[in-house]
């Protein structure tokens, strides 16, 4: 594959205010990195609205307001605002993966959108397990989305934040030989060991899979910050913890990470690159031992009400006897 794809990876801070102006600086980052060449654009995790930060800070009792504004906030998908993801996709011809806080009535989910350049929605998938304080926020998704799609610029699958320490779920996504791996993290939180754990994490999945990686995490401002918690002690936990990175299948940089501050990180990547790694390990392929070791894989959506077979039209259920034919009896 004698290809180059110029990829971006997005490292800035949301509107914490409202759901529109999220979806602004989305719009206006998407055509700064189209600008500069890119095809494809990584955004941060549920980054629209914004990603449920309080819940890192806040105890359960002292939630509630601040998530039911997140509800009020979040994405309906289809709406006017995926919409308007897909037409920026499709007008400045690039792949787009977005991460949101989608609604489906009663519930929220951790959701990774795929739009294709020609601005269709390839996939739609939900975060399988949402971490720690994350699950008092979110719903859990199911093994549908666990899938790599096709795309203007290769084969693209995702997956997001904590996620990948899940090796079966990475190992699904590397059987279906994903070319370009991307993945988000929230960004401002926990603290610089978080940014480590997160390029450990990023190089060794590039490894293992032989495919390219472009991450993107989120930044928030000390104004932010402070709107979020006014305790300093707590302020802590939503500082660092930023590592927007591009990875080569060899475990390296492209360019240097981006780990403070808002910024677009741009990088080419060579296809070549992921024959020369999986020629030397292929860990689907010539270096696996599926007649040992295999994942079984669960591919069917959840659902709370499967209805079997149809019901009958309702004249079936009466009794055609006349009353006069009764009566006459």
């Amino acid at each position: 594959m004698s290809r180059t794809v110029r990829a971006a990876a997005v490292q800035i801070a949301p509107d914490l205010t409202s759901r529109a102006g999220t979806v602004e600086r989305v719009l206006n980052a998407i055509a700064e990195s189209a600008e500069k060449g890119a095809e494809l654009i990584v955004f941060p995790e549920t980054f629209v609205p914004w990603y449920p930060y309080f819940s890192f800070v806040l105890p359960p009792v002292q939630q509630g307001p601040e998530h039911l504004r997140l509800y009020e906030e979040a994405v309906i998908v289809p709406s006017a605002e995926t919409r308007a993801v897909a037409e920026a996709a499709r007008k400045r011809n690039v792949v787009i993966v977005l991460g949101v806080n989608e609604r489906d009535r009663g519930s929220l989910y951790n959701t990774q959108l795929i739009f294709d350049a020609d601005g269709s929605l390839k996939l739609k998938r939900r975060k399988i397990t949402p971490t720690y304080h994350e699950r008092m926020i979110w719903g859990q998704g199911d093994g549908a989305g666990l899938k790599v799609v096709d795309t203007a610029v290769g084969r693209v699958g995702a997956l997001a934040c904590w996620e990948h320490y899940n090796p079966l779920a990475r190992y699904a996504l590397m059987a279906q030989h994903e070319e370009i791996h991307a993945s988000h993290f929230p960004g401002s939180l926990v603290g610089p060991i978080f940014g480590e754990q997160i390029e450990v994490t990023m190089r060794h999945h590039a490894l293992e899979s032989g495919c390219f990686v472009v991450n993107a995490t989120g930044w928030l401002s000390e104004e932010q910050i402070h709107s979020i918690h006014p305790d300093p002690a707590l302020q802590k936990g939503l500082r660092d913890g930023c590592m927007t990175c591009i990875i080569t299948p060899e475990g390296r940089h492209v360019v240097p990470p981006l780990t403070s501050g808002e910024g677009i990180l741009i990088g080419d990547l060579d296809m070549r690159l992921i024959t020369k790694r999986k020629r030397m390990m292929d860990s689907v392929g010539h270096y696996a031992r599926p007649e040992l070791l295999h994942l079984v894989q669960d591919v069917r959506p959840a659902r709370a009400l499967e209805q079997i077979g149809s019901a009958r039209p309702p004249h079936e259920d009466l009794d055609t006897t006349s009353f006069q034919e009764v009566q006459d009896a």
